[in-house]
């Protein structure tokens, strides 16, 4: 009889310890980042259009960016008018997404963004998979 409490317990912390490991190893997952820019107004879109192509998709793709949107057509659905051109751009880390924000030829690409609409970038996490 002894046995088979032994066998029992032994079964439930088998259990609880693989429980534990998968839990932890989804804690470690780290969830994907989106950075977003949003344009309201592109003041001048002969020099938007020059900075962005000299830079993409080159600069986003080689810092591990995916561009899961690139659109100059987004449709407002309520609230205030949809913005001008709407970005959204995959990364796999927050981290990474502010590495490619922070490169030499995403930080020209911003200048010019910033001196030629009214826009914003952010960035923001996803859920864990």
């Amino acid at each position: 009889m002894k046995t088979h409490y032994g066998i029992g317990v032994a079964a439930l912390a088998g259990l609880a310890v693989g429980a534990a490991a998968i839990g932890g190893l989804y804690a470690q997952a780290k969830p994907p980042a989106y950075v977003i820019i949003d344009i309201s107004e592109t003041l001048d879109v002969d020099a938007y259009i020059k900075a962005v192509s000299a830079a993409e998709p080159n600069a986003t793709e080689s810092a591990g960016g995916r561009f899961i949107i690139r659109t100059n057509a987004p449709v407002a659905l309520d609230g205030a008018a949809a913005p001008n051109r709407l970005v959204v751009i995959a990364f796999d880390t927050v981290e990474k997404a502010r590495a490619w924000h922070n490169s030499q030829a995403i930080r020209e690409v911003n200048a010019v963004r910033m001196k030629t609409t009214k826009s914003r970038a952010f960035v923001v996490e996803g859920l864990a998979k």
